[in-house]
């Protein structure tokens, strides 16, 4: 197992947990918490988390992933790069130490809430459940 898959064990977690994207949204104050993948994670919250990357670790620590702050901040950016398409799936594979395919371009499950959050928070202020 590489460094950055525990990194990814975490940051997979955060897409069907509403716990920890609670908590992930209120550290990180802004986005919806699911960084689960670079589908998923917004450029806001790719910033935000690079910004608290030790209060992140902290909390990840908190739940049992252990890993450094450069480790967090490699997976960070290769998701920015896999998402503005300067890193093929096959190159974001290699750099994660993980298998081609392998959540690269998981299952958005939760689009539509995701959506309906983003709007509902942006332009009216109030947070959807």
């Amino acid at each position: 197992m590489t460094t950055t898959n525990t990194v990814l064990q975490f940051m997979r977690k955060t897409a069907n947990n509403n716990t920890l994207q609670q908590q992930l949204e209120q550290l990180l104050g802004c986005g919806d918490g699911d960084i689960s993948s670079s589908v998923n994670i917004d450029p806001e919250e790719a910033l935000a988390l690079s910004q608290r990357a030790p209060k992140v670790i902290e909390l990840a620590a908190s739940m049992g992933y252990e890993f450094s702050n450069d480790e967090l901040l490699t997976v960070i950016e290769a998701f920015k790069q896999h998402q503005n398409g300067t890193l093929s799936d096959d190159a974001f594979a290699n750099l994660l130490g993980i298998a081609p395919g392998e959540s690269v371009r998981p299952a958005v499950q939760n689009n539509f809430k995701r959506i309906a959050n983003y709007l509902s928070k942006t332009y009216l202020g109030v947070h959807l459940s």
